[in-house]
C-alpha cells in the first residue's frame, strides 16, 4: 500500500447496507464473516489456531466453486449449506462469505482480541460491555483461553470470596465519595450479570449477582421511581429480564437476607450476654495458689486496668450497659427505621462489629471482642449466600 493510498482504496463495493469494517479487513485474508451489516475480512488460521469450533469448520472441504472465485459480489448457492446464519453460502473477492448472528460489536471485539491480545479495564459498565460481549462469543465458539481470561475479570467484580467481596465494595465506596454518584454505578446492573452467568454457564459469578440485586426493594427492582435507581439497574439490553426461575431465587434469597439482619442483632444480644465483659481469668505461677475466693476475686483494682490491653475487661458494668445500648440502637436503626444497609446482612454486620471501635473506646478488650464476632458472623453469612438463593 502506497503512502498515500488509505485503507478505504482497497475495499470492495459491497452491496447497500453492507459496511467492510475498516481495522479488521485484511487484503489477505482468506474468509469474510458478516455480523449484522458488517464484513469482517480474516484469516482461517488465525480463527482456526484459537476456535475449536473454527478449526473443525474450516477443516471440511471447500465447494470447488468457491476454490476459484474471484468475483466481488455477494454471490448466493443455495446448494451448500452452512453452520452460519445464512441459509446460502456466498462468496466476495474470491473468499467464502459466513454469516454470523452475533452482533457486529460483539464479534469486533472478539476478533481484537484474537489479533491484539485480550486487554480489559476496570470492570466498569463501559468495560463489561466489551468482556460479556467476548465471553458470550468466546463460549459459543469454544475460545478455551480467552473464555477463562474473561471469567477471571469478571470475578474480581463478581467474586466468590468475602475477601474480594470487600474489595469490590470499597471500589463502589470510593467511586461514589469521588463522583457524588450512587455506588451502583461502579459496576453493571447485577441483572446483567445474572442472565449472562446463566447463557454462558459461569454460575460462580451469580451469588455475587443475587446478592447484589437482592440489596434492593422489590419496588425499586420492578417499579423504579428514582432515576439513580433506574440507572442502576438498567441493562445492556433494555429488553433483558429475569428468567422465572431467577425471579424465584431472587425472592427466597431476599427472604433469607432480611432473616439474617434481625438474627444478627440478636447474635450480638446473646453474644453480650455470654462474652462481654471480656475476661480472661489470669494464671497463677506453679506452686502458687490462687488468692482467696478464686482467680476473679483477687484480679482487681491496678492489675485489673494494667492488663486491660492482653483481653480484659476494665469495667463489666459501664461495658454490658453499653453493649445494651447499642443492641437497642441497632434494632431501632436496622428494624424500625430501615436505614442504609437493612437489605445487606454484610453491611450490618460489619456496622456492628465497628459500634464500640477499639481505636476510641476505654475498653478495647470488650471493642476487639464484638470486632472478632462481627469477623466470624460475616464469614458464617457469606458462606450462606449460595444457599440463600438455592445455586
Amino acid at each position: 500500500m502506497s503512502t498515500h493510498e488509505t485503507v478505504h482504496d482497497i475495499l470492495p463495493v459491497p452491496p447497500n447496507g453492507i459496511t467492510c469494517h475498516t481495522s479488521l479487513w485484511f487484503v489477505d485474508g482468506s474468509v469474510i464473516i458478516q455480523a449484522e451489516t458488517t464484513l469482517f475480512r480474516v484469516h482461517m488460521s488465525q480463527l482456526s489456531r484459537h476456535s475449536l469450533f473454527f478449526r473443525d469448520l474450516f477443516s471440511l472441504p471447500q465447494p470447488s466453486h468457491l476454490q476459484d472465485a474471484q468475483t466481488d459480489e455477494l454471490v448466493p448457492d443455495a446448494e451448500h449449506g452452512t453452520p452460519f446464519a445464512g441459509s446460502a453460502q456466498r462468496c466476495m473477492d474470491g473468499c467464502p462469505v459466513l454469516e454470523v448472528t452475533d452482533t457486529a460489536e460483539d464479534f469486533a471485539h472478539l476478533l481484537h482480541a484474537l489479533y491484539d491480545g485480550a486487554t480489559f479495564g476496570d470492570n466498569g459498565r463501559e468495560d463489561y460491555r466489551v468482556v460479556s460481549g467476548i465471553l458470550r462469543l468466546a463460549t459459543k465458539y469454544i475460545i478455551d483461553k480467552l473464555r477463562m481470561r474473561a471469567l477471571e475479570h469478571l470475578a474480581v467484580a463478581w467474586p466468590t470470596t468475602l475477601k474480594r467481596w470487600d474489595a469490590r465494595e470499597d471500589v463502589a465506596r470510593a467511586f461514589e465519595s469521588e463522583t457524588g454518584q450512587p455506588r451502583g454505578l461502579r459496576y453493571p446492573s447485577p441483572i446483567d450479570v445474572i442472565t449472562l452467568a446463566q447463557e454462558v454457564s459461569a454460575l460462580d459469578l451469580l451469588p455475587a449477582a443475587f446478592y447484589d440485586l437482592s440489596r434492593y426493594h422489590f419496588s425499586q427492582i420492578f417499579e423504579p421511581e428514582q432515576e439513580s435507581v433506574r440507572a442502576v439497574l438498567a441493562c445492556l439490553n433494555p429488553q433483558r429480564q429475569l428468567a422465572v426461575g431467577d425471579l424465584q431465587r431472587l425472592a427466597l434469597g431476599k427472604e433469607a437476607s432480611a432473616q439474617a439482619v434481625p438474627a444478627l442483632i440478636q447474635s450480638m444480644s446473646t453474644q453480650a450476654q455470654r462474652s462481654f465483659p471480656a475476661y480472661d481469668h489470669p494464671r497463677p505461677s506453679y506452686g502458687a495458689p490462687p488468692a482467696r475466693g478464686g482467680y476473679g476475686a483477687g484480679y482487681a483494682g491496678h492489675d485489673r486496668r494494667r492488663s486491660a490491653g492482653q483481653g480484659v475487661c476494665v469495667s463489666s458494668a459501664a461495658c454490658r450497659k453499653d453493649f445494651a445500648e447499642l443492641v437497642e440502637l441497632a434494632t431501632q436503626h436496622y428494624l424500625f427505621d430501615r436505614e442504609q444497609g437493612c437489605a445487606d446482612p454484610l453491611y450490618v454486620a460489619e456496622e456492628l462489629g465497628q459500634l464500640k471501635s477499639a481505636e476510641f473506646s476505654e475498653c478495647k478488650a470488650c471493642a476487639r471482642s464484638l470486632e472478632a464476632w462481627a469477623v466470624r458472623e460475616r464469614d458464617r453469612l457469606w458462606r450462606l449466600v449460595p444457599s440463600w438463593f438455592r445455586l
